[in-house]
């Protein structure tokens, strides 16, 4: 086959014109440089919102396929919103440090807290898509995804003094509702009883309560499914169903231990 006809080849199966991976890109330079604006003491607030500005327009043009929409009107809404965001955050951080007796400052929850960056993320990221700006806010959580192993959809709503354990394999769909001081750890998965688009419109994750924790691997599912406030959710605990405020739900697997004779 000669080199011509593959190149011809691949240009036409390549058939999305807004497919730019360079958006991607941007989209993380631009996370990058909002986390560092909002926590670190050396990066100058001031100089660096022009600056996002500057980046926030070229994700615009490179987003914004439709011209009609007023994507660029986004970002003076958006930058009023930093304050509130960075005070949520700052209540999360809090939490982990309340919650978690291995950590040893508020600065190592920053630095080094994989749940705290992707709560991070996911917050910074859910203003975009409560803006109707929904690529960008979903390139965001990805990207805290790939770095943290927790994947929290932009469409999520979650309350004040969130914490996430460990985090690695964490999943919060885009429906589930988390209100106020709700713990959980890792390999936990707030997600749908089932996939089908024509779902795309209705709410398809659990809603969780104030003061809930949810321990390792547990799996709820259903848009239905209200967990109840003060209860705690055991480790590789399955629902389906609500549960009652102030419930234990725990799951009890047999393991049974064979020991054999001494034999010489």
């Amino acid at each position: 086959m000669k080199h011509t006809s593959i190149i011809d080849k691949i240009n036409r199966h390549k058939k999305q014109p807004n497919l730019r991976y360079k958006l991607k890109e941007k989209v993380e330079e631009f996370t990058n440089l909002l986390f560092y604006t909002l926590f670190d003491i050396d990066t100058p607030v001031e100089k660096n919102l022009d600056k996002l500005e500057i980046l926030f327009d070229e994700v615009v043009d490179l987003a914004c396929w439709d011209s009609n929409k007023p994507c660029k009107k986004i970002w003076e809404n958006y930058v009023e919103k930093l304050p509130s965001i960075l005070q949520h955050l700052n209540l999360d951080a809090e939490a982990t440090v309340n919650c978690d007796p291995a950590s040893l400052s508020v600065e190592e929850v920053y630095m080094a807290y994989p749940g705290f960056y992707a709560i991070a993320i996911y917050r910074l990221a859910h203003e975009l898509y409560s803006e109707g700006f929904p690529l960008v806010p979903r390139l965001m959580t990805e990207y805290a995804h790939r770095q943290t192993g927790v994947d929290i959809n932009p469409g999520a709503q979650i309350g004040n003094s969130f914490h996430i354990d460990h985090g690695t394999g964490v999943v919060i769909g885009e429906t589930a509702i988390i209100k106020d001081h709700v713990k959980i750890y890792q390999g936990v998965t707030l997600g749908g009883l089932y996939v089908a688009k024509h779902l795309q419109s209705t709410k398809r994750h659990p809603t969780i309560e104030n003061n809930v924790t949810i321990y390792a691997n547990a799996t709820i599912l259903g848009g239905e499914t209200v967990i109840g406030e003060n209860s705690i959710i055991g480790g590789n605990a399955w629902l389906t169903a609500s549960v009652p405020p102030n419930s234990t739900v725990f799951h009890t697997p047999e393991i049974k231990i064979k020991t054999l004779p001494h034999v010489s």
